[in-house]
């Protein structure tokens, strides 16, 4: 049995989500709270409140064990891509790319 959350269109790029994620990959969610209330990165806000979110669906929607639950899975994907215009010198534009993301967090019981 596993619960999931989802955060979908995060105004932040993938690559950024990913080195938060690789923290709390296999751990306790109680010690992967810790890692993200103390880490400081900007992803860290928003995995810690779809951790909360999962942890809220195994609880609630799954009758699971909040004190035996671990990150089994965390992945991100990348979301569509924002395409804007910077102004250059000369009268020349540069693209500038503001990336989005997916993120699955999976969580299961410990046996």
């Amino acid at each position: 049995m596993e619960a999931r959350a989802y955060l979908k269109y995060a105004r932040i790029s993938p690559r950024k989500v990913q080195i938060v994620l690789d923290l709390i990959r296999k751990q306790p969610v109680d010690k992967a709270m810790a890692i993200l209330k103390n880490t400081p990165k900007a992803a860290c806000e928003d995995l810690q409140k779809l951790l909360k979110s999962a942890m809220a669906n195994a609880e609630n929607n799954h009758n699971m064990d909040v004190s035996r639950l671990y990150v089994a899975q965390c992945f991100v994907s990348p979301g569509p891509i924002l395409k804007r215009i910077r102004p250059r010198a000369q009268g020349r534009a540069f693209r500038v790319l503001k990336r989005t993301s997916h993120v699955t967090l999976v969580l299961m019981e410990q046996e």
